[in-house]
C-alpha cells in the first residue's frame, strides 16, 4: 500500500465536498485521532502485549481498521524490526510475511503544485468481508502533516468494491468513488495524524486511505510489511539475500519469528543489485487464488 502508488493525481487544493443539505455534526476528539496502544516497558522488553493491552488493540483493528502500537521500535535499532506483536491475534497462528517494501513522501519539485493521492483502498478486488491481511508500518522518523502523514479514513475497512471505481489492472483501481467519500465525511471525517517514531502501525489492507505531499525539505520515509492470514491463498513470495536465511532461521527456531515467510533465495550480491527493480502502488496483487 505504501510504496509509492502511480495513480492520478488529486490536487491538495481541490479539498474534500461536503453535503450541502444537512450540517456536518461536531464528531468527538477521539475521532481526530488514530487509536494508540502504549505498550509498558515490560511488554516491549517481553515482545508482547499483556491481556488487556491485546484485547484493546484487537477491538481497534476491528472497529477501526487500524491501531498504533507506540514506542515498539528502539530508536538505536530502527532498521532491526521485529513487528509479529498483534498480528497473530487477529489474521490467526503465523501469518505469512509476504510483502516487504517503503513509502517515500518526496519534498516538492521548485514551482510544482502540491498533489496528493485519490483516497482508495488496496483491496482493489472482491475479498473478504473479515480482516484477511494487515499493513505493517514503520515510521523511519516522526509523521505529521509537515512531512506528508498519510490521510486515513478510519472505519471504512467493512465496504466492499462496490464504494470503488475501478477493479484491479484499471487505472482508478481501489479509487473510492466521490458520493461515498462525501457521505462518509460526515460521518467520520478523514484524519492525517501525528505517529511518533518508534511506533508500529498496524492497518487493515481494505481501509481508505491517501498519500499526502511533503511540504518539507525532507524525504519522509515508512517500511511497509504485509501479513496475510495464514488460510488467505496470496501466492506472493519476498525475495531476500542469502545471507538473511540464518537471521530467520534462528529466529524461527528460537520461536521469536512467528511467521511463514515464503522467501526465493538468491545471492546478497544479486538482492543489492536488483532490489529497486520492484513494481509500484497498483501493480501488486494481493488477491487470493481460487
Amino acid at each position: 500500500m505504501w510504496a509509492i502508488r502511480l495513480r492520478a493525481p488529486r490536487l491538495i487544493s481541490r479539498g474534500l465536498a461536503t453535503t450541502a443539505s444537512a450540517p456536518k455534526p461536531s464528531p468527538s476528539p477521539s475521532l481526530h485521532r488514530p487509536p494508540v496502544v502504549r505498550p509498558t516497558s515490560h511488554e516491549v522488553t517481553s515482545g508482547r502485549l499483556d491481556e488487556r493491552n491485546l484485547e484493546k488493540a484487537v477491538r481497534h483493528v476491528h472497529q477501526d481498521g487500524l491501531v498504533v502500537i507506540e514506542n515498539v521500535v528502539p530508536h538505536n535499532d530502527i532498521d532491526l524490526l521485529n513487528a509479529k506483536m498483534v498480528t497473530s491475534a487477529v489474521l490467526g497462528p503465523r501469518p505469512k510475511w509476504t510483502f516487504c517494501s517503503a513509502n517515500s513522501a518526496m519534498p516538492p519539485l521548485p514551482g510544482a503544485s502540491p498533489q496528493r493521492q485519490p483516497v482508495h483502498s488496496d483491496a482493489d478486488f472482491a475479498h473478504p468481508s473479515h480482516p484477511f491481511a494487515l499493513v505493517v508500518n514503520v515510521p523511519l522518523v516522526t509523521m505529521t502533516p509537515d512531512n506528508g502523514s498519510t490521510e486515513l479514513w478510519l472505519g471504512t475497512h467493512n465496504t466492499d468494491i462496490s464504494y470503488q471505481e475501478g477493479t484491479h489492472g484499471e487505472r482508478a483501481s481501489g479509487r473510492i468513488k466521490e458520493k461515498h467519500l462525501r457521505d462518509r465525511e460526515a460521518v467520520r471525517p478523514p484524519i492525517q495524524p501525528t505517529v511518533k517514531k518508534g511506533s508500529v502501525v498496524l492497518r487493515d489492507l481494505r481501509l481508505w486511505h491517501a498519500g499526502m505531499p511533503n511540504p518539507s525539505d525532507q524525504v519522509r520515509i515508512m517500511l511497509a510489511m504485509i501479513h496475510f492470514a495464514p488460510w488467505y491463498r496470496n501466492p506472493m513470495r519476498l525475495q531476500f539475500g542469502d545471507d538473511l536465511k540464518p537471521v530467520l532461521e534462528e529466529l524461527d527456531r528460537r520461536g521469536q519469528l512467528g511467521l511463514d515467510v515464503p522467501v526465493d533465495w538468491v545471492s546478497s550480491e544479486e538482492a543489492m543489485r536488483t532490489y529497486l527493480n520492484r513494481g509500484f502502488g497498483n501493480s501488486y496483487d494481493f488477491n487470493q487464488t481460487p
